[in-house]
């Protein structure tokens, strides 16, 4: 009796989990959501992370987790060429769209990939990964720049190897602005002059897109404006230590006046004016793509990554876009632009297979698969013997020029364990739905945070 109680429960739960990652997966493209379903699939068949080999002969399984859906195919490529090249082991890749989180549940149940492209300080400071500082044969062969970025601020190890570099900005329509004679200002007050002239002159488009259903989305917001103009005010250094000994005198999150506050009331004067997406709340990265390229939407935010979305959705495009920095909007502050590192792979610390895990990561990281992967991710590869054609020669100038011109910043490892960036995002959802004045959200952040600090990756 007890046994068939047991396995009630045991269905029960299967067909739970199956309902979440059906609606988790609502707003991927039409061929990534295929070949995420591929993914969750043989998860699925395929059993528990990790199982060692058995004197039977079966393969050392090795499970990849990720939260990029735009390298889940080339990863996926990569991955069969790598099981197909040998008969001892076999990767799985694991696509989450929450990543962050799912993390989160995974450190906590026991059930822990052995490669993770998520990476958190807080889950460093709590030894979640393995210390990679002595793989000498990658870090030789990585530029020094991307080694840094690497780097444990306290530790000086090495828990995270990236592959590529990303840079983040304002993709915009060069062909639509210079038709009204504008450019992307460096202040912000400059900036929101452009929207209101775009509005008037163009009222059926939309000056700024904002996909904000997505939470990473809007979590990259605040990463590269708020935070960026902490990191383009204190520097790299100082700007990582003030976050991770939650130094509020020097982040000053939650001050009527600080960086936070003062980003929110600049976000609710442009949805007060029109000037971004009416359906922010429920827009999706593919809906920004499709008025992107259809010439309805003006401009965006987002990394290099979209560059390929945007190129298979409209291949004329590629002489259209443009590139720049976020404008300054703080006083006395300089416009930011991310340039910082990418794909990065961590090591889980408890894995039973270190050796094939570094392995994959050997024959992941060879010349010919680094190019293939670059020019999938449309990202810059970070290996100095890695040569590949990742955008346009229009789109690279455009890029080096808004690197050149702006403060390069860093994404935000040093955030809390306990507050992921899809976290900080959800909190942005919550100031477009009328949840917060700009004041509050500066002390829900704030709150957050600290609570954030509290807990942990718990």
């Amino acid at each position: 009796m007890k046994m068939k109680k047991w396995l009630a429960v045991l269905m029960t739960l299967a067909v739970t989990t199956a309902g979440l990652a059906g609606c988790g997966a609502s707003d991927k493209p039409a061929a990534q959501q295929e070949s995420a379903e591929k993914t969750e699939a043989a998860e699925t068949v395929s059993g528990e992370t990790g199982s060692s080999e058995q004197a039977g002969g079966e393969k050392v399984r090795i499970k990849l987790f990720t939260g990029k859906i735009e390298t889940i195919d080339v990863m996926d490529d990569i991955i069969a060429d790598f099981n197909a090249s040998q008969d001892r082991i076999e990767v799985e890749q694991e696509y989450q769209k929450d990543a962050s989180n799912i993390i989160k549940i995974k450190f906590a149940s026991g059930e822990v990939p052995d490669i993770m492209t998520t990476y958190e300080q807080g889950f460093v400071d709590e030894g979640k990964y393995l210390d990679l500082s002595g793989q000498s044969e990658w870090w030789d062969r990585l530029s020094p720049s991307m080694k840094e970025a690497c780097t444990d601020v306290k530790t000086g190890n090495q828990y995270r190897v990236c592959t590529n570099m990303t840079m983040a900005g304002f993709f915009y329509n060069k062909e639509m602005l210079d038709e009204m004679g504008l450019e992307i200002p460096r202040q912000w007050d400059d900036f929101v002059t452009v929207l209101e002239t775009i509005k008037k002159e163009k009222p059926d488009v939309t000056p700024w897109f904002i996909f904000g259903s997505e939470a990473w989305h809007l979590g990259h917001l605040i990463e590269f404006i708020p935070h960026g103009y902490v990191k383009s005010t204190l520097g790299t250094i100082d700007a990582k230590k003030a976050m991770l000994n939650n130094d509020q005198p020097s982040l000053r999150f939650g001050e009527p006046d600080g960086p936070m506050a003062v980003f929110a009331s600049k976000m609710l004067e442009l949805q007060d004016k029109g000037l971004i997406n009416e359906d922010v709340l429920t827009a999706t990265s593919d809906n920004c793509v499709q008025d992107f390229v259809n010439g309805k939407a003006a401009m965006f935010s987002n990394g290099m990554w979209v560059i390929s979305s945007l190129l298979e959705a409209n291949p004329d495009m590629a002489d259209k876009i443009g590139f720049a920095p976020y404008p300054a909007y703080m006083p006395d502050s300089k416009p930011v632009v991310l340039s910082a590192e990418d794909s990065g792979y961590s090591i889980s610390a408890t894995t039973e297979h270190k050796e094939e895990a570094i392995e994959f990561l050997n024959f992941l990281f060879l010349p010919e698969n680094q190019k293939k992967y670059s020019e999938a991710a449309k990202a810059p590869s970070a290996f100095t013997d890695v040569t590949a054609d990742w955008a346009p020669e229009t789109i690279v100038k455009e890029v080096s020029a808004a690197v050149d011109s702006a403060v390069n910043i860093g994404y935000t490892n040093e955030k809390p364990a306990g507050f992921s960036g899809d976290d900080a995002g959800r909190m942005l959802q919550e100031l477009f739905a009328g949840q917060y004045t700009a004041e509050e959200f500066a002390e829900a952040y704030e709150q957050a945070w600290q609570d954030g600090m509290n807990t942990g990756g718990e």
